[in-house]
């Protein structure tokens, strides 16, 4: 894969490439930012580009043209030996539980996945899972698998490269063996992480790896994707692009009618009207339909909120170039925005984000999103 085929993101990849040829590349490098900024395909270009693809002028790391055209092919398919995943997984009902779960139990539906698209939720690929409500995780097993991988010599005699999606999913045991995998990092390594919320990590992992922060797509760079990988005529690529705030899964999502970005728009908006009204008997129904969701959607359903509630705080500014919102999104927020003011955003926000946490730590659903609405009816009165 090369670096053209990633959206955007020129600065993230001039500075990769700076590593490179200054010969200052770190042992591990996280790749941090939210859903949607093509970390991933970063990370996979990057990868592509240290094993021996050609660039976009023709030029590889690899001298022989034998040894490039058997690198790109092996990267065709994701299956280059010397490129090793970890990435979160679950634990299917029918297995044993004896077995311990590692990433190449699912390899298949992950490299199906990316010659599919680089570009995907978690959502996508729990689906590709088939997993039902199950949270991903990288389970202490994953860590002794990569061990073992990265201590064999490198089949190709060039770099060893461990790319790890999202490893603040690790649980702690497998932190910690990871831990020591950064601290004594095998000969010729390279860990790539892509990391959406660091925060959630060990600080000691943290402190050993080079943080590179990936910024938003700019919207030239989607509104042109939008045009030449989808066939999006320019007055509705433009739109979009000015409305998902340089996030290209959202982008996506706005092409299909039935989003699911939808469904979290008329879940706020109702949400909002009942703890105005102070409805405790609706919002306890409220309440029990959005328990019956995954954790992941409930996850992705509080981030939704959250961007909501900040953008009705920047409506009340009246300067339109702060806000990125879609047409219906603007209608409801026109009357909606001056409940959410300097008294009490952000408790608001501290609210959402603290059942977001409560919802990972598999808290019973039932209890946090009727804290969250009791507690909002509360803050939306302040003045």
């Amino acid at each position: 894969m090369k670096f053209s085929e990633v959206i955007g993101q020129k600065d993230a990849q001039v500075r990769l490439l700076q590593l490179v040829h200054e010969g200052r590349l770190p042992h591990a490098i996280m790749l941090c930012g939210p859903s949607g900024r093509g970390k991933l395909a970063l990370a996979l270009a990057f990868a592509s580009y240290l094993l021996g693809e050609r660039d976009e002028e023709g030029y590889s790391v690899l001298s022989s043209p034998e040894a490039i055209v058997n690198a790109e092919t092996m990267l065709q398919n994701w299956e280059h030996p010397d490129l090793h995943f970890t990435f979160p997984i679950i634990k299917p009902s029918n297995v044993s539980s004896d077995h311990k779960m590692i990433c190449d139990d699912f390899g298949k539906e992950w490299r199906s996945l990316l010659k599919d698209s680089v570009y995907f939720s978690m959502d996508q690929w729990l689906e590709r899972m088939k997993a039902a409500n199950q949270q991903a995780m990288i389970f202490e097993a994953e860590s002794d698998e990569l061990t073992r991988k990265l201590s064999l010599m490198s089949s190709q005699g060039g770099y060893k490269i461990s790319i790890i999606w999202l490893p603040e999913r690790m649980n702690i045991t497998c932190a910690n063996k990871l831990l020591k995998l950064l601290e004594e990092p095998p000969r010729q390594t390279l860990f790539i992480m892509v990391c959406e919320e660091p925060e959630q990590l060990l600080e000691t992992i943290r402190s050993r790896v080079q943080r590179i922060d990936v910024k938003r797509i700019d919207d030239e760079n989607i509104e042109q994707a939008l045009m030449e990988r989808r066939g999006i005529g320019k007055m509705d690529a433009h739109q979009i692009a000015r409305t998902v705030n340089g996030n290209w899964l959202k982008a996506l999502e706005m092409l299909d009618a039935g989003s699911e970005n939808k469904l979290f728009f008329d879940l706020f908006k109702g949400f909002m009207r009942l703890t105005y009204m102070r409805n405790v008997k609706e919002l306890k129904k409220w309440c029990d339909n959005v328990a019956g969701f995954g954790r992941e959607k409930q996850r992705r359903l509080l981030s939704y909120f959250s961007r909501m509630v900040r953008e009705n705080f920047m409506m009340n500014f009246h300067l339109p170039e702060l806000n990125y919102m879609s047409g219906e999104e603007e209608e409801f927020s026109k009357n909606f925005a001056r409940f959410i003011n300097e008294a009490n955003v952000i408790e608001i926000e501290e609210l959402i984000v603290k059942a977001r946490r409560d919802i990972a730590q598999n808290a019973n659903s039932k209890i946090v999103f009727f804290d969250l609405s009791l507690k909002m009816i509360v803050l939306l009165i302040k003045k």
